[in-house]
């Protein structure tokens, strides 16, 4: 359940375990398995149920006969530690989100001393992975529960993150998509600065690998040296994705985003200026305590300046915990918070049609994820898996997933473009 983090999570896990059990994907769908494992998430509202529904589903299997041993892990079991056993005990065994070697030896597996770096990979391969290049999060973000659930900021050394990136190139991925709860503070803990920038250029003579693409920066005191990698590198993608959550300062504050709403216009025209031609992604909040109609105003009158590329929103859900929870009123009603969401996609439903139309006649390089209905399902460096539009691509030669293949963007809508191949 959750986000790319936790598909990490998952892959590390059964990398540990996979020389000695059999790995069975969740679409198998088997008549029997010893061991179930979910990896739950634990994040905002919507997220921490659908995590306990899956976790009542897999108790039913295993009243059926269908499961051996029911495991849990993850960061609503994190979260939730003390309350999660009583509640539902028909799961084995709980394990929380920062650790995953006592979920291998409750499988019966002794980790590898040494910390070798290992990782299963799904037998139905894809051209991209996620690479976790961190865990945890220093910042306070007065909304965010990340922090008390994964705890303080740990990277991973260069040196292995470089080796993992040779093992997922050797099984065909040819994009790797950097993530961690704030990739922007990669290596402060290691190596008393802001690595980043760095590692990229390590990752980039990995032999097989084409596409480095970062995720989940953080603005404040954003390191201008990673700008310089996707100026000059052509590995890195003119993509970022840069979640801002709003532009208020009076919101920011609130927030506790450690910048002002010059600053962030300020480090927009600088990603604009010094890589022509960027795409940016961002992620923004509706109905965070201190928005008003005024602050609300501001977000739409800053969306419609920006014109993001690419842009995400979700209502605010407060969380028990958190600063926000125990310092603010949770004051705008949620009919309220629809109606402003619905209206901030609107807006960015015309700003994602004007991009994407002035791409059509463009010829561009694309990565084959997936083949649908007799189309190809595509992207360029300029759109993320699961998060950003599709190029449905037609082709008169067979094409393989993980394939990169040449095509001329044909016709475009607010979301995805069509393309053939030339």
């Amino acid at each position: 359940m959750g986000c790319s983090k936790n598909t990490v999570d998952t892959e590390h896990l059964l990398g540990l375990v996979q020389n000695d059990l059999e790995v069975i994907p969740e679409d198998a769908d088997p008549p029997y398995v010893d061991y179930l494992l979910l990896n739950t998430c634990g994040f905002i509202g919507d997220a921490k149920e659908e995590s306990v529904q899956a976790v009542l589903q897999a108790a039913a299997l295993k009243a059926q006969g269908r499961v051996g041993s029911l495991m849990v892990f993850g960061c609503l079991s994190q979260r939730y530690s003390a309350e999660l056993p009583s509640l539902i005990p028909e799961v084995d065994a709980w394990f929380g989100a920062r650790e995953l070697a006592p979920v291998a030896r409750a499988l019966g597996v002794e980790p590898a001393a040494g910390g070798a770096v290992t990782r299963w990979l799904p037998p139905r391969g894809k051209g991209y992975a996620y690479l976790k290049i961190s865990e945890g999060c220093d910042r306070r973000c007065s909304y965010c529960a990340i922090p008390f659930i994964r705890g303080a900021h740990r990277s991973v050394p260069i040196e292995e993150l470089v080796r993992e990136a040779a093992l997922l190139a050797s099984s065909g991925v040819k994009e790797l998509i950097l993530i961690a709860q704030d990739t922007t503070y990669y290596g402060l803990d290691l190596y008393g600065r802001r690595a980043l920038a760095d590692l990229l250029q390590s990752l980039s003579a990995v032999q097989g690998i084409e596409w480095l693409r970062v995720h989940y920066s953080y603005p404040a005191d954003f390191p201008q040296d990673v700008l310089e990698q996707m100026a000059v590198n052509p590995k890195v993608c003119k993509y970022l994705d840069i979640p801002l959550q709003h532009i208020s300062d009076r919101v920011l504050d609130n927030m506790h985003r450690h910048i002002d709403s010059v600053k962030t216009r300020s480090l927009i025209r600088s990603f604009r200026e010094k890589v022509p031609g960027i795409v940016l992604r961002t992620t923004l909040i509706v109905g965070h305590p201190g928005e008003g109609e005024k602050e609300f105003g501001e977000l739409l009158d800053f969306v419609r300046e920006s014109r993001f590329e690419r842009l995400g929103a979700f209502t605010y859900s407060e969380e028990e915990g958190t600063y926000g929870a125990q310092h603010f009123k949770d004051d705008v009603p949620q009919e309220e918070k629809q109606c402003r969401l619905d209206k901030l996609m609107s807006t960015q439903r015309d700003i994602s049609m004007e991009f994407n139309s002035s791409r059509v006649g463009s010829l561009e390089t694309v990565l084959v994820d997936d083949y649908v209905n007799g189309a190809y399902i595509c992207r360029s460096q300029f759109e993320s898996p699961e998060v950003d539009g599709e190029i449905i691509v037609t082709s008169k030669e067979p094409l393989k997933i993980g394939d990169m293949v040449k095509v001329r963007i044909t016709a475009a809508d607010e979301y995805d473009l069509t393309a053939e191949t030339i």
